[in-house]
This record gives C-alpha cells, structure tokens and sequence, in this order.
C-alpha cells in the first residue's frame, strides 16, 4: 500500500537521522485509510476517508463518499461530520479541548470503524533559537524549539515544518524519555542538498514555519513506526504503522494541541 505522506521523523536522540519517507507499505489495496484530526484551536476539524491502491498505481487515492462520520468527546459532545468533498468529512461545531477524551466513528462500506485518542495538555512553545554547522563546502541550518517539558513522565511531541510557500511537510516526534522536565535540547534538522531525497537547501533568507504538537501516545507510537519501516533493508515487504483505528482500517486518530511559530534563517559565518 502506497500512504501519499512525505515524512521526516527523527526519534528520541538529538543526533537521529532525519529521512524522508515515501510510505510504500504492505501492498493492501482497497482497504479503508482514515486520517482525523481534533485540535484546541477553533475548528472545523477534518476527517478523510480513502482507500489505499497498489504500490504499482498512481498516487490517485479513491475517496470513500458515503461514510457517516460521528466525534463525540468525554463530556457528551457530539456531531456527525458533513462531507465535503475530496473524501473530506468536516465539522461545524465541534470544540476541542485539553485533556478530554475523543472518540471518532465511521460506519462505510457495511463495516464500522472506532477510534479514540486523548488530547494532552498543552506546553508552552517559547520560540525557536537557529544554529548552523559546516557539512562539507557548505552551511547547514538547524532550528531548536524553545520548550520546558512538564515535570511528569511521559510527554510526546510531534514537530512538522514547511519551508516558505513549498507544500512539502517535515515531521519529527520526540518523546521526553531521555529529558524528562528539562529544558529541550533535541533540534530540527533542516534539509540541505546533501538530504536523502531533499528538493530544498535551506539558505540564508528562508522563512520556516514550524507547528509543535502535543500528541498521546498511540500517536506516538503511529509516528515512530515510520521510521522503523523506512530503515527496513531487508528486503521483506514490511508492516502497515500501528494504527489506533478498529476493525482493520489504516490511518490514525489525533487529539493534540497546537501552536505555530516562523522564523526566518539568518546568514552566519563559519
């Protein structure tokens, strides 16, 4: 199954590799993929519902139409998603908030999915401080988001960013296992021309925009898995990511917080 994500993950050390990956999975065509989001931010929220083809096809992902879609949370709000089109289920007045539990459910094809997923509370995301090393004849970029992980074990974060008006987006999850309440020190790597895959040096100038997320831990672990299928050399189709979606769909279900800063990279000398 061919995923359409283009993902950069780095997971757990500051000195991960960072990679891109073109999610060319377990060649299960025609099954549900189901990508939800609920956030703290004023909605709507989206849901999209496709279908997965054949690594051997086009990147032309069907759209599942006729789903009915329902978000319910902890306290008994509820709405059922209107479509939209593209596959897109949208709601209209649905509220996400910190620390509630959130269930979705889709009833398509004669089959009913569920998932749930609890949105953490949110961390102060302080800003983003820019550091620059030599990689061969040529300066490299990193970026560090300026945040203090709370006091209690067991934080997860996902970071994706763009670079100025290009759609391609970079992701990295970081957990709070090795930095417990401390300060973070784990930086995002940004492309240079010597990237595997990459299609943008980062240079002086440059504008990036950068989304930091708090995520639960099936999120997490949804994230993490793409990296371990990417570093697969063996030769074996490998595994579908662990979704947190029931009854066999793929995809994921995220509550998680957001908070959004730019920063535009500054020239520095060697």
């Amino acid at each position: 199954m061919k995923n359409p994500f283009f993902i950069i993950l780095s997971l757990f050390l500051v000195i991960s590799c960072q990679k891109e990956i073109d999610l060319d999975l377990a060649d299960q065509s025609g099954r549900i993929v189901i990508e939800g989001n609920v956030t703290d931010q004023v909605g709507p929220y989206t849901v999209r519902i496709t279908k997965s083809v054949a690594v051997n096809q086009q990147n032309q992902y069907p759209a599942v139409t006729d789903a009915q879609v329902i978000l319910s949370d902890n306290t008994g709000q509820t709405e059922t998603l209107q479509y939209i089109g593209d596959g897109k289920y949208q709601t209209s007045t649905f509220i996400g908030v910190s620390g509630r539990t959130y269930t979705l459910k889709v009833q398509a094809e004669g089959q009913q999915y569920i998932a749930q997923s609890t949105m953490p509370e949110a961390v102060d995301f302080e800003g983003l401080a820019q550091d620059s090393f030599k990689f061969g004849d040529k300066m490299s970029y990193t970026l560090l988001p300026i945040f203090t992980d709370p006091v209690m074990l067991g934080n997860r974060y996902l970071f994706s960013f763009t670079i100025n008006d290009l759609s391609k987006k970079y992701i990295s999850v970081f957990s709070d296992n090795l930095n417990n309440g401390l300060p973070n020190q784990r930086p995002l790597m940004l492309p240079n021309d010597d990237n595997d895959g990459a299609d943008h040096e980062v240079v002086a100038g440059d504008t990036i925009y950068v989304e930091m997320q708090s995520i639960d831990n099936t999120i997490f672990t949804y994230y993490s898995a793409l990296l371990d299928i990417s570093g697969n050399g063996s030769g074996v189709t490998p595994a579908n990511p662990p979704s947190n979606i029931s009854n066999g769909a793929l995809g994921y279900f995220s509550a998680h917080t957001q908070s959004n800063k730019s920063f535009i990279i500054q020239q520095t000398t060697p």
